[in-house]
């Protein structure tokens, strides 16, 4: 069978469209060492979604040093604030408080990663959602991956090999959710990956 792209009606439960008929959520992920605070915009007449804005910052951690819990979590935590005023005004130029008129809901990454940035970023999230009065929507991490591919590439109903960090897994849906179907118990692919960019030379940011 075919996975449809779902639109956000599908959802209407938790959050709804703004007054103009569109949903825009404001993302906040932080599970490893990149923060950042995406702006995306669904719109219901050309059934399109549209990035506004993704502005992100990276914890480079010193050389030969892979990153720790506690230093990415104090980076997230420097850097969250000014990433959500970078994202709202990238997406909403020269308007003071779009959250008010604009935001449908404030989603944020409640899974799988590191505990400590994870903390951070969702503090964060629900600390704006509190102040702005907009709702909260965790989303598993490994699943957007997948979805923002399949969004990207138009493609209905795909296996994936997701290497992201330090998974390895073959991935597909069936009987109402995505499942494992394999995955490695030595070294990650994404760490792999990860390596070979060291080695040779590719930033990180």
């Amino acid at each position: 069978h075919n996975l449809p792209i779902p639109p956000p009606s599908h959802f209407a439960h938790l959050y709804k469209p703004n007054s103009s008929g569109q949903t825009i959520i404001l993302g906040i992920e932080g599970s490893a060492n990149k923060c950042g605070v995406g702006v995306l915009c669904y719109n219901p007449t050309t059934q399109t979604y549209q990035t506004l804005s993704n502005p992100r910052k990276t914890y480079v951690s010193p050389a030969g040093c892979g990153f720790l819990p506690k230093e990415t979590a104090w980076h997230h935590q420097a850097h969250v604030v000014a990433l959500i005023r970078a994202a709202l005004s990238e997406a909403f130029p020269n308007e003071t408080h779009p959250q008010k008129t604009h935001l449908s809901a404030i989603a944020f990454t409640l899974g799988p990663g590191m505990g400590g940035p994870l903390r951070s970023c969702a503090m964060a999230a629900r600390t704006l959602s509190l102040l702005w009065k907009v709702p909260l929507i965790a989303v598993n991490h490994c699943i957007a991956h997948i979805e923002m591919g399949r969004v990207a590439t138009s493609a209905s109903d795909p296996v994936v090999l997701y290497v992201s960090g330090g998974n390895t897994q073959v991935i597909a849906y069936s009987d109402g959710r995505y499942r494992i179907f394999g995955e490695t118990i030595d070294i990650a692919v994404g760490n792999c990956l990860d390596r070979f960019a060291r080695v040779v030379g590719l930033s990180n940011d």
